[in-house]
């Protein structure tokens, strides 16, 4: 007897299969056909335009985790606003005055942030 469950899972698992087969085959087919020829150029540091020149373990400053962290805030902010967009005519009132509040709350809390100094750079 068969699981009508497990049954509407198939495609998914078809096309998860299919997936892997072709993404597996473009890879294996690359690393065999590829030619090898590794120089100098091509192994040396390309993304910021010079080599390392101190230890991969140097504390950063505070700053790039603060900045990180802004980010984060902001962006979990837009979104939870989304959301609350879409359904804000079946929440009603108490939905509207809720995220206000959430929006009060980061606003206090980013005031707080630049009374602080924490936006500032140098």
């Amino acid at each position: 007897m068969q699981n009508p469950l497990l049954v509407q899972y198939l495609p998914i698992l078809l096309f998860l299969g299919i997936a892997i087969v072709v993404s597996g085959a473009a890879v294996g087919l690359s690393w065999v056909l590829a030619v090898h020829k590794p120089d100098s150029e091509k192994v040396s540091a390309y993304e910021c335009g010079f080599d390392a020149f101190s230890d991969a373990r140097a504390k950063f400053d505070v700053r790039y985790y603060l900045v990180a962290i802004l980010f984060i805030i902001f962006d979990l902010e837009v979104a939870f606003l989304f959301p609350w967009a879409i359904s804000l005519g079946d929440i009603g009132t108490f939905g509207f005055w809720s995220m206000v509040v959430f929006l009060g709350v980061l606003t206090v809390g980013f005031i707080y942030e630049w009374k602080k100094g924490a936006l500032e750079w140098e």
